[in-house]
């Protein structure tokens, strides 16, 4: 359970407007719930537990809103094929990061707005910028803009966690400003940073051939020591273009 300030922010962070739905992921004892249903009552509430499910049945009270019992992993695509504005909250534990944000991505009927609190390492990872930028930043750039709002501490919780959390925005690209090619530039990245220590043109040239990746960084202006970790989205669009990735 998240402190009530830490909750309140949450919840306006989201820039409800009248008529959207919001998606919330793993309510727990219904804290967030509650403070959302404050300013609308679209509210669909997806809880694993069980025993925990029940008790939020029991406890919201709101004809309009819904628990519905699952595994986000599994339900979500289903719930977002049937809504129009929405916009999706939770607390997102670490081993559940990476998959979610994966399945936002390839979301058809994408939310408008996602904001998670998850470890912070994590939000530092994925907020990175060239020329420090890692796998993860450089994918969740091309369809959305991710921002840090605060950070949370141990002591926010109860009961405490082991670890340091921070609240993220993500700001989803617009349906016809997402690149048709999103597929080819992730599977792009991907071979860019399979071993990370080692230079762009080293591991691209496990894709391609070598001449072919040397013609397209003169194109660019990169030299042979260029790292993946130095680029921005922009150039990974590029890039992608003049390499035989589609």
């Amino acid at each position: 359970m998240v402190n009530k300030m830490a909750l309140e922010k949450i919840a306006k962070a989201l820039e409800i407007k009248k008529g959207e739905t919001v998606i919330e992921i793993g309510a727990g004892s219904g804290s967030l719930t509650r403070e959302i249903l404050k300013i609308t009552d679209q509210v669909r509430t997806i809880e694993k537990d069980p025993r925990l499910a029940e008790i939020l049945k029991s406890k919201i009270q709101n004809p309009k809103s819904k628990i519905i019992e699952g595994d986000v992993r599994e339900v979500l695509l289903e719930i977002a094929k049937k809504l129009k504005n929405y916009k999706v909250v939770g607390n997102i534990p670490y081993y559940l990061t990476g998959q979610l944000l994966r399945i936002f991505q390839q979301l058809k009927n994408s939310p408008k707005l996602i904001v998670l609190t998850i470890q912070k390492e994590v939000a530092q990872r994925i907020t990175a910028r060239p020329p420090k930028t890692n796998q993860l930043a450089s994918i969740v750039n091309l369809w959305a803009k991710p921002k840090i709002l605060f950070h949370l501490k141990p002591k926010d919780f109860y009961p405490s966690p082991k670890v340091h959390s921070s609240v993220i925005k993500l700001e989803i690209s617009p349906e016809g400003q997402r690149l048709k090619n999103e597929e080819s530039v992730i599977s792009l990245i991907k071979t860019a940073f399979q071993q990370p220590r080692k230079t762009l043109l080293n591991n691209l040239s496990r894709k391609f051939p070598k001449n072919i990746v040397q013609e397209a960084f003169k194109q660019l202006n990169f030299n042979e020591k260029t790292r993946p970790q130095e680029l921005g989205q922009e150039l990974w669009i590029k890039l992608a273009k003049i390499l035989p990735c589609f």
